[in-house]
């Protein structure tokens, strides 16, 4: 209230309409209590964040009433939030738009703060990295359909990452966005008569997942004080014995990112993926100095409709390979924090724990 008295006097210093003063008011103060909202919803401790993958913005989203019931505080889009697939920006607009016009999401968004980055197919091309010849202006698509500000530092950088710190000290809730996409270094596919997989591991010192501006970036963001953050990557970090698209696609970045996290004495990461069209949970050790689970949620209509023979994983917990998903991070903050890692079904029901 006090930026509200001392910005009121400006008004009656303009020699302008009577009308036209009160009507200019009003609109400061409404401005103003806006930013007042925002910023102590940010100061709010997080309890309850969903978050999902894998949306076909043609075919029917239901997911997205279940995902309201559990009532988050936070939803995250993690990846393949569209099937964009062009070079042509107004195509990729168009399915944006049909996204945007899903009941469901529609009210999600109106409801709850949303965060989000892409994996390939928002990004405009199946597994594709900084070979996409339209990245620049599919980062632009992606931010209008974000509702990112014209003077955003998200709308100046290469590439779509970003990360927010919400609750007081005690309580810090820190979410990390990765792009694993604007900067990736082409695959390397296997084309020998006998491949087991369709990529070749990447061993050059050279090639990466993040570049180097977002790798600098990422290591200034562990260094800041949290109790808990969320790392979200739209491709698996530990998984490493499929055939997709994985962080051991590139063994050297995969250790990199193990090293940023013992190095800068990160506690509290817990990695968050997509992609893969399933529901897991995988943990290891990675040499930080406690467990790393990755809790992979995908897709929000895109999940296997049928059984199929579970892929190998030697770090696999808990997977569930039939249906669509969400995932939901719960914290209880009282004495003792204490973290729950769900994986829920179209029904809401909790399927892994």
């Amino acid at each position: 209230m006090k930026k509200m008295k001392s910005a009121l006097p400006f008004l009656r210093k303009v020699n302008l309409p009577s009308t036209v003063k009160m009507v200019a008011a009003r609109i400061l103060i409404f401005v103003l209590c806006v930013v007042a909202i925002s910023a102590s919803a940010k100061d709010k401790a997080i309890e309850k964040i969903a978050f999902g993958s894998c949306a076909l913005q043609s075919e029917p989203q239901p997911i997205w009433n279940e995902i309201l019931d559990t009532k988050p505080d936070l939803f995250l889009l993690i990846g393949d939030n569209i099937y964009g697939d062009t070079d042509d920006m107004n195509v990729l607009r168009a399915k944006y738009a049909l996204l945007d016009a899903q009941p469901g999401f529609t009210k999600l968004r109106r409801q709850i703060p949303l965060l989000a980055t892409w994996d390939d197919h928002d990004f405009g091309r199946n597994n594709a990295g900084v070979e996409y010849p339209k990245k620049k202006e599919s980062q632009q698509v992606f931010l209008d359909f974000m509702r990112e500000p014209k003077d955003s530092p998200r709308r100046q950088q290469e590439g779509v990452y970003s990360a927010e710190v919400f609750g007081p000290v005690g309580k810090r809730v820190q979410i990390i966005l990765l792009d694993t996409r604007y900067f990736r270094s082409p695959l390397i596919e296997d084309k020998s008569p006998n491949r087991k997989m369709p990529n070749l591991p990447d061993m050059h010192p050279e090639s990466t997942i993040l570049g180097k501006t977002q790798w600098r970036w990422l290591e200034g963001q562990l260094s800041q004080p949290a109790e808990l953050r969320l790392l979200v990557s739209s491709i698996q970090v530990i998984a490493q014995n499929h055939g997709g698209e994985k962080w051991m696609n590139f063994p050297l970045e995969r250790e990199r990112l193990f090293k940023l996290i013992r190095d800068t004495k990160a506690d509290g990461v817990v990695i968050l993926s997509g992609d893969r069209h399933l529901a897991e949970l995988s943990v290891m050790d990675g040499g930080v100095g406690y467990p790393i689970f990755d809790l992979t949620s995908s897709g929000l209509n895109r999940g296997r409709k049928e059984w199929r023979y579970p892929e190998p994983s030697q770090h696999r917990v808990q997977y569930m390979n039939v249906g669509d998903n969400f995932g939901v991070i719960e914290v209880d903050w009282e004495k003792t924090p204490r973290v729950s890692l769900q994986i829920r079904d179209i029904e809401g029901d909790v399927m892994i724990q």
